[in-house]
């Protein structure tokens, strides 16, 4: 067995998902690519997830391979932790149909992580999203929230003000744990015009 390679799928696909994820594979001219999932970030209510088409060679060294019933699936390890006994299905309802994941997992295994999520759903994302943006918890470890911005907050100007006067602020009150909030994001790739870079 090759190195990464599960000998029993971590993550269950139905006999239905099977069936509608290989016909999508054919649709598309590519009966023989590999479905990447992943977890592309997480609210309190839930995960969000990803799903996509790749060929053979973008597996990464770190990724698990499983054969989910007729076809591969790539993983990375993170999400692989969080979505490890998940069931994938397809669903019709009147809306049309879709993928439907039922995932055991807590969104956040940490309470203060979690107590900071729902402050950043709650309290924060509702203010910044009236400008485009949102915010995005990415970790928390040693009473320090790591938070990414993005959407209209992605490059902006005003991203320390928002930080240190807003972000910071709300969740050190509601989460008095939290000694620090750091910001990850690269704005130097965001859009907006008005931003430059920090002097060394």
């Amino acid at each position: 067995m090759a190195e990464n390679e599960a000998s029993r799928p971590p993550i269950e696909f139905t006999p239905t998902a099977c069936e509608r994820i290989i016909a999508f594979m054919a649709s598309r001219g590519r009966p023989d690519g590999v479905l990447r999932v992943a977890i592309d970030g997480r609210t309190s209510a839930g995960f969000r997830y990803a799903m996509g088409i790749v060929d053979r060679d973008d597996r990464s060294p770190q990724d698990t391979v499983f054969d989910a019933g007729g076809f591969l699936v790539y993983i990375d390890p993170v999400s692989l932790e969080n979505m490890a006994g998940a069931r994938i299905d397809y669903v019709e309802d009147v809306a049309g149909g879709g993928i439907k994941i039922e995932n055991p997992n807590p969104v956040w295994r940490d309470p203060v992580a979690m107590r900071v999520q729902r402050v950043i759903d709650e309290k924060i994302n509702p203010g910044v999203g009236q400008h485009g943006g949102f915010v995005e918890l990415l970790d928390v470890r040693d009473g320090t929230a790591y938070v990414l911005f993005g959407g209209g907050c992605q490059g902006c100007g005003l991203v320390d003000v928002t930080l240190k006067q807003g972000v910071e602020v709300i969740i050190r009150e509601a989460v008095p744990e939290i000694t620090a909030v750091i910001d990850t994001t690269d704005h130097a790739a965001g859009t907006n015009p008005y931003y430059q870079p920090s002097k060394a």
